[in-house]
């Protein structure tokens, strides 16, 4: 069984961030799945890559890459620092 952990109180402030359109369908139906906010999603994803670790285990790469086929995300990892708006 799972120890709880303590919640830990933190500050957080409103962002405004301009992402590619697909990309946020991908997260935000990932945060759905996973009942989170968009917010926490993003936090959880970040904050391990911060450690070098990876966020998603191989259940939810499966559901990440259904989620890019339903919409039609086909963008990897080497588009990183390449795109640019029309």
């Amino acid at each position: 069984m799972k120890e709880k952990q303590a919640h830990l109180k933190i500050e957080r402030v409103q962002t405004g961030v301009r992402m590619e359109k697909r990309v946020l369908k991908v997260l935000k139906a990932l945060a759905e799945y996973h009942d989170l906010s968009l917010g926490d999603l993003l936090e959880g994803i970040v904050l391990h890559a911060f450690e070098g670790k990876a966020p998603f285990s191989r259940e939810t790469l499966k559901l990440v890459a259904e989620l890019k086929r339903i919409y039609k995300l086909e963008l990897d990892a080497t588009a990183s620092h390449r795109l640019v708006e029309e």
